[in-house]
């Protein structure tokens, strides 16, 4: 397996979009027009601390993820990264393409100061959440989300 991780282009938000609706949960909730996830993309870009990861395969996109460094004054004013929407091409789980996305996630906050890195999942996703127990996260913590819209 030969995966490099790099910073997502702007001509691959789409991919990413398709792999985030490729589950039950995903094809619930992902729907917005192209237009609205570029000018998303676009915003990440400019925040600074906020990246688009992708996980590459010669040409083929099949990991991405979602980085964000998060300022606080907690923990001794510790920097956090936000790790979100995780995906692994469907084709491609149960091949240690999981273990290899956190660990450049991790490699990431890591260098850029972090003290911890953080995630939230849905509770229905059993086997995901063995998962990252497997890599040392600790369910430490209750999520609460409350739909604005």
């Amino acid at each position: 397996m030969s995966i490099i991780f790099r910073e997502a282009r702007r001509d691959e938000v789409m991919t990413v979009v398709a792999m985030l609706r490729d589950d039950a949960l995903g094809a619930a909730r992902e729907g917005a027009a192209e237009s609205e996830y570029l000018a998303a993309f676009d915003a990440m870009q400019a925040a600074g601390g906020n990246r688009l990861i992708v996980g590459v395969e010669v040409d083929d996109i099949v990991a991405t993820y979602q980085l964000t460094f998060i300022s606080g004054l907690s923990l001794r004013a510790a920097l956090r990264a936000q790790l979100e929407s995780v995906r692994v091409a469907s084709d491609r789980r149960g091949q240690g393409l999981g273990h290899a996305l956190i660990a450049d996630a991790e490699a990431r906050s890591r260098a850029a100061g972090c003290a911890l890195m953080q995630l939230t999942m849905n509770s229905t996703r059993e086997q995901t959440n063995r998962f990252y127990q497997q890599l040392g996260f600790v369910p430490s913590h209750i999520g609460f989300k409350r739909d604005l819209t």
